[in-house]
């Protein structure tokens, strides 16, 4: 069996309520990671956020490389 280390780029697209579209944008870039909500409940209390959806809109690989022929 080969091994091959597999490039991927993912878009999501996150639903959050918020105080703004700027605020909106930069919770949502921070806050999540791999397709789950990551803030803290401290987070959303002090920023007065809360992501209601994450759905994974683009999975594409772009590149494949074999890196191993077992």
């Amino acid at each position: 069996m080969k091994t091959y280390q597999v490039i991927l780029t993912k878009a999501y697209t996150v639903t959050i309520n918020s105080n703004g579209e700027t605020q909106a944008k930069r919770l949502a870039e921070f806050y999540t990671g791999d397709i789950q909500d990551i803030s803290t409940n401290q987070a959303r209390k002090e920023h007065d956020f809360n992501i209601e959806q994450i759905t994974c809109g683009m999975n594409e690989g772009f590149d494949v490389k074999e890196i191993s022929n077992v």
